[in-house]
This record gives C-alpha cells, structure tokens and sequence, in this order.
C-alpha cells in the first residue's frame, strides 16, 4: 500500500500550530482553540486509526492546557470549566472516533486499490506483454499509456512475433473504452498470435482476423455486432529486411524514419476496420514500402495525435519526430513519453501505444518494392 503524500503528513502539526498562532490574535469572543475539534479529521486523512485515536487525545488534552493559560483567562471567565469546554471535549471525543472510522475505511479501501492494480499490471503483462527487444536484425520497443491509471490496460494493443514469413508486427485500437474494448482486444490478440504463423500472407492474415472479430461480435449480439470494430495496421518484415508489408485496416498510418526524412505510409487504400470489412466486400490489399538498413517505423493509435494541449490543439506528431532528429527505438518513445504528457497538461483523455522497429545498420536489404 502506497504512504500518504508527505504534505498529508505534516498536515495535522500544521493545523495545530495555525491554531496556536491565531489563539492570541482573535478577539475575546472568538474562541479559536475550540477549532482543535478538527486535529481528528485532518489527522484521518494522513494516517491510520491508531494516528487518528493519538491525536484525538492530544487535541484534547490541548485544549485543557489552552483553557487553563493566560492568554485564555480572559475570554474563559464564568464557563473556564462550565458546559462550553465539557461540550468542546465531547465533540472532539465524537469527532475522533469517526475519524477513526474515516481512517480505517480509507487505509481498506487503498489496500482494495493496491490489490486492484497489482491485478490489472498481471493482466497487463499476459494481455499486453512488452514486446522483445530484438528480434533478428530488428530492434524493438513498445509504449503503452492508459487514459485510466488505476486501469492500467483498455483497448489498444500491439504485437510482434516472428515467423517463418517474417516478423509480423500488430497495432490496433479498439472502439470504446472499460472492459468490453480490453475483452475485444484480448481476443484480437489471441487470433492474431495463432494466425500469424500460419497464413501465408498479410492479406490472408488480415481476413482470418476480420472473420474471427465478426464470430466474436455476433456472440455478443445486440448491437455490439456493428459496433465492436477495431482499427488496425498489419506489418510483415521479411528476415533478409530490404522491405515491409503493410494491411492498413482504417488506423492511422505508420511513420517511417529513413536517412534524417520522415514520412507516413500511406498509398490512400486503407481498408475499413476490422469487423466492418463486410460494408465493402473487397479483398485486402497489401503495401509494400522500401525499409532499409538504419530505417525505423513508428507505429502508433489515435491516442497519440488526438492528445489535446490546453487550448485544444492536437499533438503535432510528425512535426515532432522530425524535429528531434535520428534516435534509436527504445530513445524516440522515451521522448515521445515525455512529450505528450507535457503537450497534455490536463492529463490523457485515450489510452496510447506506439511500437518502434528498426532495421540494424549492416544487414542485407532486398532490391526496390514493385511499382
């Protein structure tokens, strides 16, 4: 279980102290010692019933000392020890014990809150696991932040696998939020990681998954049948570099680094996204863009350039990248990390994930992309 902020900490003594301090200032009819009633509650929120149940003795016992000084006597004559005072010791005795109360509810409920978080960075791990740092002649890196901190994991998603065709790469986003996008992306995940071995291009990787998006939906029925799509690029890196193959299902398309110059990928033939393929009934087409030693693709969702700064301006991403020059993966989504969150004062309003792959200088490269 996390500890209190530190100013949660001294909160309390400084309650006491500004007490103390306007106790000789005020006018003769403004008791401001019987303020110490609220040492119980300030102190509940810091720490625990035992804390709260210390302080609530020492308010009190304070308040006995104040009634009985100087500075006092002259505010205090006929009632020093009257009904005001054994009124002033009960409420603090009160107040005490629901701070007590106050506190052990809250030290539950953070630890029901530790518990949630430990659950959702497990789930996290299994669903969304970091993706390895290299694999072949590629160098990898993975960014994911969600809009829910105490969440941890929603409907973004990303993956990379190698296979016998290649390394195959994943990102996609998820319509909506909670746990229906982190259940459709699990099951996207999970078709995605089957499938990528086994048929033998992009296009038929990309209909297998399209056909297990409307099976899942149609379970669903209602209107999540139309309504549960998800957006998503598709990559096929061949072992020998030199090119990558790209089925773009109506998510934004990825940047490629080459030679100091960035530039989207995209020839304008993206296909609808997944689930939604059936409102067109056109086969998926593949692009084929040269990616050389030294290139790198960024691969990213909308959580990235729909992140707002606080006049509402969106996050000018690829002015950003090439502003900031060559960096290796693991460098350019550290900054990009660093980058939004300052862009967004106000905090994410969408999960976000990015995936950098680069081809290691050195390696063989095929000839030109047809066409």
């Amino acid at each position: 279980m996390p500890a209190a902020p530190l100013w949660l900490c001294w909160l309390p003594l400084l309650y006491v102290v500004a007490v103390l301090a306007l106790e000789p200032l005020t006018p003769v009819e403004w008791p401001v010692s019987f303020a110490l009633i609220g040492v119980p509650l300030v102190t509940a929120f810091g720490y625990g019933p035992v804390g709260v149940a210390g302080a609530t003795v020492f308010a009190m016992v304070l308040e006995g000392v104040l009634a009985g000084t100087p500075c006092c006597a002259g505010r205090s004559v006929g009632y020093l020890w009257d009904r005001h005072y054994v009124a002033s010791y009960i409420c603090t005795a009160l107040v005490g014990a629901l701070g007590t109360i106050l506190a052990a509810h809250r030290i539950q409920r953070e630890r029901t809150l530790a518990d949630v978080r430990f659950v959702a960075e497990i789930a996290q791990r299994v669903l969304l696991r970091p993706v390895p740092h290299r694999i072949g002649h590629l160098l990898l890196e993975s960014l994911y932040l969600s809009a829910a901190a105490e969440a941890r994991i929603g409907g973004d998603l990303f993956e990379a696998v190698p296979t016998g065709y290649g390394v195959r790469l994943l990102i996609g986003d998820v319509r909506g939020k909670g746990l229906l996008a982190v259940e459709t992306a699990a099951s996207l995940l999970g078709a995605f990681r089957e499938a990528a071995y086994e048929e033998p291009d992009l296009a038929a990787l990309a209909t297998r998954l399209e056909t297990s998006m409307i099976r899942r939906a149609e379970q669903l029925g209602g209107t999540e049948t139309v309504e549960r799509f998800v957006t998503a690029v598709f990559a096929e890196i061949p072992a020998d570099g030199g090119l990558v193959y790209m089925v773009n299902c109506g998510h934004p398309p990825p940047l490629c680094l080459h030679a100091g110059q960035v530039r989207e990928l995209d020839n304008g033939r993206s296909a609808p996204p997944l689930n939604l393929g059936v409102l067109v009934q056109e086969p998926y087409h593949v692009d084929v863009y040269p990616f050389r030693p030294g290139d790198q693709l960024l691969l990213y969702t909308d959580g990235v350039t729909e992140t707002r700064d606080a006049s509402g301006v969106f996050y000018p991403l690829l002015d950003r990248v090439r502003s900031w020059g060559p960096l290796p993966p693991r460098e350019l989504l550290a900054r990009l990390h660093d980058d939004l969150l300052a862009h967004s004062p106000r905090g994410l309003q969408d999960d976000t994930a990015a995936l950098a792959v680069c081809l290691l200088p050195g390696e063989p490269s095929a000839p030109e992309p047809p066409g």
